[in-house]
């Protein structure tokens, strides 16, 4: 090993804390600052947001590099051993959650710059404070950390929702925060009940406990897990649990409500971690506890979010609707235990993710624009064009607008041609049409359910009528979200309302394009990402290295019990 490669070995496992602690005192710092200052606040939300994506990358690469299918880093903050004291664990998983939380947080901030950062107070605190809850509930191997960096996270999306003021918004986060704080009692009362029956709250050393569980326990254990999984499906928007998500989404400001769309995200993986962690083969009479109900939940949702699409007259409406159309394909897939369909949804979540979180953007640009009222087009006839007066030739057979005017040679003003691209692109990835991301992974995930043998062995359940059933709901939810954003692009794009230019900024177009541009690179390298996929679903279904990583890290030696050296020689 040279030089270089043994510095990074031992500066990387230590970067691991760089996700939490960078927007906590970057969140200090700012509150330093009087509000009046916006522009220095600016610039150091983007720079803390630009570094923060820079080491999930470099976090990323890191646990891609491995040969093992669990490369995995364990961080001690506190030095005590698992399971007495903190542990950051970091796998394939959690480093694609930084870097997708990243990336998000990084357009929703850009956009925010424009001229939503000004609507209140606070506003790039809170949002750092956003990035420390998410970016710790993603590396805590804890589920009592897991709950404070879940209290970080909701404290801080209080007042994001906020943001802005207005009737709408107090109410909607007053419904929001409701939902919220009862969803915490729940995490607390199931989190305390674990503790009861196993005496730990360590992920790892819970999935080593509980196939020791005494059979007269085993039932109160699962009651115990369907109390915790709970808490975390109300933050899936897992159906019938999910009425307060669209409200409260579509009410935000826009960066805020791109953002949240990783919110649903948070709950998806959490219970795709602890249910192939604490409840996958080797957890003993307690084997896939849980699966039946994670798949029927799913599918319920499914088919409540392509209705709320179908049904929903406005854009941010329908972002909502697609976001819990999302997590409701996720969570059904995930139900199933199957490895290659875990790879596959595990391809989805991000470009399903990037998309949602594009089409919140693009709502409130298309929603200013549809209300200024002028002509779209801005035509004006040239008068050095004769050929096109309608008084010099006939305008039979020419194609012609409403007003009878000719449309030869108009031309498609660059901000509404490119919101009516990113309208597009959006569209085929949420409903998951070629050639983009969307597709592949809807593809992929359908060829799983369809051939559930792989890598020589059953990779979970075998084809049944649950695996037509998801089969024909993806097919399905993907027409009806199809019709509904293609209704409304027809609305606001193709039909004329004589509305001016939309009046579009370079820091409102960067992100958007940010986001698409990721779902394009998505497709382009789409094997290297199944791979990466692939390796991490085998992973999370052989959790025995997991525990073992977690369970063997060994503290740093304390200096103050190192033997200390001979002291020096007097000269003669």
């Amino acid at each position: 090993m040279n030089p270089i490669e043994a510095l990074t070995a031992q500066l990387m496992p230590h970067l691991m804390l760089a996700p939490i602690a960078l927007p906590l005192l970057t969140a200090a710092l700012m509150l330093l600052l009087r509000e009046e200052q916006q522009r220095l606040k600016v610039s150091l939300n983007l720079l803390s947001t630009f570094l923060g994506l820079a080491i999930a990358m470099l976090l990323l690469a890191w646990t891609d590099q491995g040969v093992t299918p669990a490369t995995l880093g364990v961080y001690l903050p506190g030095n005590w051993p698992a399971p007495f004291g903190i542990v950051l664990a970091l796998d394939r998983l959690s480093a694609m959650m930084l870097v997708l939380t990243s990336g998000v947080a990084m357009a929703s901030i850009i956009f925010a710059a424009a001229r939503w950062h000004r609507a209140g107070v606070h506003f790039h605190p809170l949002f750092q404070f956003q990035l420390m809850g998410l970016a710790g509930a993603f590396l805590t191997a804890d589920l009592f950390n897991l709950f404070v960096f879940f209290e970080i996270m909701l404290a801080a999306s209080y007042g994001l929702l906020l943001h802005g003021s207005g009737r709408q918004r107090v109410q909607t986060g007053l419904h929001y925060i409701a939902i919220n704080l009862a969803a915490s009692s729940l995490f607390l009362v199931g989190v305390s009940m674990l503790y009861g029956i196993t005496g730990t709250l360590n992920m790892a050393d819970l999935a080593r406990s509980i196939p020791e569980v005494a059979a007269a326990d085993r039932g109160l254990l699962h009651s115990a897990a369907a109390i915790l999984a709970t808490a975390f499906l109300i933050k899936a928007a897992a159906w019938p649990l999910n009425f307060w998500l669209v409200p409260a989404y579509s009410a935000a400001t826009a960066p805020v409500g791109a953002l949240f769309a990783l919110m649903t995200k948070v709950g998806v993986y959490t219970l795709l971690r602890l249910w192939t962690l604490l409840f996958g083969d080797e957890a003993g009479d307690s084997a896939q506890f849980g699966a039946l109900w994670l798949i029927s939940c799913g599918m319920a949702t499914m088919v409540f979010g392509a209705i709320g699409m179908l049904g929903s007259q406005r854009l941010t409406h329908l972002a909502g609707f697609a976001a819990i159309l999302s997590s409701g394909t996720l969570l059904s897939a995930a139900g199933f235990g199957q490895s290659l369909l875990t790879a596959s949804l595990l391809y989805y979540l991000p470009s399903s993710t990037l998309a949602v979180s594009a089409l919140f953007l693009l709502a409130d640009l298309v929603d200013r624009w549809r209300n200024d009222g002028t002509n779209l087009a801005a035509y004006e006839q040239d008068d050095e064009a004769p050929f096109l007066d309608s008084e010099l030739i006939p305008t039979q057979g020419l194609n012609l607008d409403d007003d009878e005017e000719v449309l030869i040679g108009r031309v498609i003003p660059a901000a509404a041609a490119f919101l009516g691209l990113a309208f597009m692109l959006c569209t085929l990835v949420i409903a998951g049409l070629p050639p983009l991301s969307g597709f592949v992974g809807k593809v992929a995930m359908l060829t799983a359910l369809l051939n559930p043998l792989g890598l020589g062995q059953s990779e979970g359940l075998p084809p049944s009528p649950l695996g037509w059933t998801l089969l024909a709901l993806m097919i399905g939810t993907g027409l009806l979200a199809l019709i509904a954003l293609t209704r409304s692009g027809i609305r606001h794009f193709w039909a004329s309302h004589g509305r001016a230019t939309p009046p579009l900024k370079v820091l409102e177009g960067a992100p958007i394009a940010l986001l698409l541009a990721s779902c394009v690179a998505l497709t382009v390298q789409a094997g290297p990402v199944m791979h990466f996929t692939q390796a991490t679903a085998q992973a999370l279904h052989a959790p025995a290295r997991y525990v073992h990583a977690v369970m063997s890290a060994i503290p740093l030696p304390n200096p103050s019990t190192m033997p200390l050296a001979s002291p020096p020689k007097e000269a003669p």
